[in-house]
């Protein structure tokens, strides 16, 4: 590790609205955003809508069973298709705001009312689509043409396949807003370094000492020995750039890290559990979660307000720990350059 990859950002890029703009564009807008599950579109016109990034999108199972990812954004005068969530439409999205109908492949189906026009063609008025794949179930979406998911997840997919999750039914979905840029949350994420000082609940569940953390292409993974009680597997990934991937014994969590703005994020949990876990697991699971990560909250809404605070300009990363920080960092720079 050279000097410049073992310091930090500097200090601004955390705290400046201009900045979190260009985020928005040219690395949001260039990578692969999580959605959800297939489970959680089990019908047609059952759909998923999020904004992530301030990107509104949705994605809705069409009649033929395929789903597929919109910008959840009205041709007429931008109105929402439907409101953040899931549910399920009438075979028809129908915007908001004025009542225009698209069929679920997203063709302009009515203009409701609208009135004769002579150069108004409907067919230019469709829907606009985004890429839609999806990895074990899993969907993710992408406004840039000819993005390989398959390649991105390829990591993800080695490691997976020593933990024998079984089929996988989706449990529960959590949010929590914090008060901190996403990357000053999503760099805690990154390191095991502060397990012993601010997580006591898991530093016991692991083997602390035998940490350790890794980059392969574009995913992180994070590893430590579980104990026999813990209910995590003790394996961590964050996929480039806003997910985490949480793997307990019997299940996974789904961690979708999103920026409000450039001092506000969201994390969106999704919780999924094996067929046949018994519900006291399940709790436990999610509650040794939620504990992690109130003391995450804590800790990063404080970091974020000494960055803000103009003392902090930019600081070293230890190279024995903070590794995966590097790399996500120079991601940041390469995206924003």
């Amino acid at each position: 590790m050279n000097r410049f990859e073992a310091e930090t950002l500097p200090s601004s890029l955390y705290r400046d609205a201009a900045v979190y703009q260009h985020e928005r564009t040219r690395l949001f807008g260039r990578s692969w955003l999580f959605l959800g599950h297939e489970a959680q579109l089990p019908e047609t016109g059952s759909y998923l809508a999020v904004t992530i990034a301030g990107f509104p999108l949705i994605a809705v199972r069409g009649k033929d069973g395929v789903v597929r990812a919109f910008h959840n954004v009205c041709r007429h005068r931008a109105g929402p298709l439907a409101i953040d969530g899931s549910g399920r439409c009438d075979g028809m999205l129908q915007c908001r705001y004025h009542g225009w109908r698209y069929a679920l492949d997203g063709r302009l189906a009515s203009a409701r009312d609208f009135g004769p026009s002579s150069d108004f063609d409907p067919r230019e008025f469709g829907l606009i689509a985004l890429d839609c794949q999806s990895w074990r179930g899993f969907l993710f979406a992408s406004m840039t043409a000819g993005a390989d998911l398959k390649a991105l997840v390829a990591p993800l997919e080695r490691a997976m396949a020593s933990h024998d999750l079984g089929q996988l039914a989706f449990h529960r979905q959590v949010s929590h807003e914090i008060r901190c840029n996403w990357k000053t949350y999503a760099e805690n994420y990154l390191e095991g370094y502060h397990i012993p000082v601010v997580h006591p609940g898991l530093n016991a569940a692991i083997d602390s000492a035998s940490y350790t953390a890794e980059v392969e292409d574009q995913v992180a993974f994070h590893r430590a020995p579980p104990n026999d009680d813990a209910p995590v597997a003790g394996l961590w990934a964050m996929l480039w750039p806003h997910l985490a991937v949480n793997v307990y014994r019997h299940g996974v969590m789904m961690e979708r890290i999103v920026p409000l703005d450039h001092r506000r994020t969201r994390l969106d949990y999704s919780y999924f559990f094996a067929e046949g876990v018994s519900p006291d697991e399940a709790t436990h699971a999610m509650a040794s979660s939620e504990a992690t990560t109130a003391e995450d909250v804590m800790i990063t809404e404080a970091v974020q307000r000494n960055l803000e605070a103009g003392i902090y300009q930019t600081g070293r990363l230890s190279t024995r720990h903070e590794g995966a920080v590097a790399w996500f960092q120079a991601q940041v720079r390469a995206a924003l350059a």
